[in-house]
């Protein structure tokens, strides 16, 4: 990081994505703060929709493939996505979902292409606060390298916060686990949110207290 505390490669923000990228509230990143401060929808348990269950808490993933779809089972939360291959078109005008809507065709044997859009605007882009709109279009790249071995790229439009395009993760290497890896269970609980937040994240937000103090 250069002495100005500034990051090297700044992403391309329009005005209107600054302004949105203040609103948020992370409890990570150069602008972290509080946990009883943060705005972040996950504290609360609300799902942390597309393509943030990408970028944060990306895990071990299980990849099923269907005669029209590829399903995507994520082990936080226990999750799952349906990328439609059947050939249908991504919807005009789509109802807000927290995981959008995804299209996939194979472009060759070796390389799955994904478009998605449609996601609620609740949901930030990752774990730092990261904005987007109702304008957001995610594309996934899924290359197979070998038998055991693929690749994994996403790549953000949204043109209401973003002047371009660019990529959140760029060929990030998966590794095909044994048949019989267990897949280990990791769900938000609402009441073990809430207790956690009672016990520790509050009274840590509290300057006041021994917890707040440093």
């Amino acid at each position: 990081m250069p002495e100005d505390g500034k990051p090297e490669h700044e992403l391309p923000y329009t005005p209107s994505g600054l302004e949105a990228l203040k609103r948020t509230k992370p409890t990570i990143g150069l602008r972290s703060v509080l946990p009883g401060e943060t705005n972040d929808p996950v504290a609360y348990c609300d799902p942390q929709g597309f393509p943030r269950e990408d970028l944060f808490q990306l895990r071990t993933t299980q990849i099923l493939q269907t005669p029209v779809s590829v399903v995507i089972l994520y082990e936080f939360d226990r999750i799952w996505r349906v990328i439609w291959t059947d050939g249908r078109e991504l919807p005009k005008d789509p109802e807000p979902r927290w995981f959008g809507y995804s299209v996939g065709k194979w472009v060759d044997d070796y390389t799955l292409v994904v478009e998605t859009l449609g996601m609620d605007e609740r949901t930030w882009l990752d774990l730092v606060g990261r904005p987007h709109s109702d304008e957001l279009r995610v594309e996934e790249r899924f290359q197979r390298v070998d038998r055991d071995h693929l690749q994994w790229t996403v790549t953000i439009d949204d043109p209401k916060m973003y002047t371009k395009s660019w990529a959140a993760l760029d060929k990030f290497p998966m590794k095909l686990q044994p048949p019989d890896f267990d897949v280990r269970e990791m769900i938000c609980s609402p009441s073990e949110s809430a207790e956690y937040d009672k016990l520790i994240g509050n009274p840590a937000s509290d300057p006041s207290s021994d917890k707040g103090r440093h």
